[in-house]
């Protein structure tokens, strides 16, 4: 939990300079940056809770309830199709929509028991269809998330289960950052091995220089905080318990060497000032500056892990940011457009209990086209079910 008196590390011009040095700005933007991507990545983890509670619950009733009804429909048309009211451009409707019907519900919903009624109406058995269009799914996945991410996906994809996606697009990730580093490791060691001038011995001794003070002054800023904050040392049980909340943060700051964190605590605690913050050496500013801009990019990466599986669910580009306000939004579109659909597919049931009227409305529905291999995305990837009525 953040305290409501948390101040916000920031560089300010002050009185005899109106601007500020291209290393304080970058402070502050880093600085800026940081804090939006804690901010989405708490608002990420107060709202998934709120979402898979919701999803497991309310949803999946309704969802429950409309596959109840599609059963029955597909069974109408099962029964209709042995009807000789129905004619052969008829029939060659009714067997699609069985077909389209069925296929979903085994796929998406695990009705094995509909796959005698699938085969009876169509061309390919379940089991071969399936196959095929997993193994033309896991292609365009592979492709997407190559030309995406820059990453090669080898061996198949498990279309099933989003987070498992996630995890391996994390990995492929990860494993190419570790490459680029064990690349920048041996080109330092190559150039290391060249003989060095005087000049670059002195950069490399500067450097080691800032190296240690910085992680010096990590330990230095964890010490007083953790000797001014200890809560064992209060006797007031209010102040005990503010200070062992404080306490925790200090803690997880220090083992993830969050910098900034740490800096945030210190003014927090009134143990350094804004003139503090005004005054870093410029030398200094500029290698903290290279820590929060690897903090900011782990931050990244781990809002973009949290993200990538609704993304997938709603068919937003990787590059297109997601919040979980909008999540929640979608869920609820959902919800009401599945409470929607139940109720016209229940009219439609009662209605077309007079064949006549089904025959009638076979008329303005067209078989559509096959999908091509642009159109994947949304034929996997479209989170609203496809319409059952004869439009």
């Amino acid at each position: 939990m953040t305290s409501s008196h948390r101040k916000i590390v920031r560089i300010a011009p002050v009185a005899d300079s109106k601007t500020l040095s291209k290393a304080q700005k970058q402070f502050n933007t880093l600085s800026q940056k940081i804090e939006a991507e804690k901010k989405r990545l708490l608002e990420w983890q107060d709202a998934i809770p709120t979402y898979n509670r919701k999803v497991s619950g309310e949803f999946e009733r309704l969802v429950e309830a409309y596959n109840i009804e599609r059963v029955k429909m597909a069974q109408l048309l099962d029964r209709a199709y042995e009807n000789k009211l129905f004619k052969k451009t008829d029939k060659a409707k009714l067997r699609h929509l069985i077909t389209d019907i069925t296929a979903e519900l085994i796929a998406e919903h695990g009705l094995s028991e509909l796959k005698d009624l699938h085969d009876k109406h169509s061309d390919v058995d379940f089991d071969t269809f399936q196959q095929e269009g997993d193994a033309l799914a896991g292609d365009f996945l592979k492709t997407m998330m190559e030309d995406m991410y820059g990453v090669e996906i080898d061996g198949d994809i498990d279309l099933s289960s989003p987070e498992q996606m996630a995890d391996l697009l994390h990995e492929k990730l990860q494993i190419r950052k570790d490459q680029e580093a064990e690349q920048q490791r041996k080109a330092e060691e190559r150039r290391s091995q060249r003989p060095k001038s005087a000049k670059q011995l002195a950069q490399e001794a500067k450097k080691q220089e800032e190296e240690q003070s910085i992680s010096q002054s990590i330990r230095e800023v964890y010490r007083k905080l953790t000797s001014a904050l200890h809560p064992d040392r209060e006797q007031d049980s209010a102040e005990r318990e503010r200070k062992t909340e404080i306490m925790q943060r200090v803690n997880v700051a220090y083992t993830k060497k969050d910098l900034l964190s740490l800096l945030e605590l210190q003014l927090e605690a009134e143990q350094i000032d804004q003139s503090h913050m005004n005054n870093i050496a410029e030398d200094r500013l500029k290698y903290i500056n290279k820590i929060l801009k690897g903090q900011l990019e782990e931050l990244q990466l781990e809002v973009a892990q949290v993200e990538y599986p609704f993304k997938l669910q709603l068919d937003v580009p990787p590059y297109i940011p997601l919040s979980p306000k909008r999540l929640l939004q979608e869920l609820e579109a959902n919800i009401r457009a599945i409470k929607h659909d139940t109720a016209k597919l229940k009219e439609e049931l009662r209605a077309y209990q007079n064949l006549n009227v089904l025959k009638a409305s076979l008329k303005s529905y067209r078989i559509p086209n096959e999908p091509s291999f642009e159109d994947l995305d949304e034929l996997f990837f479209d989170e609203i079910m496809p319409p059952f009525g004869f439009r």
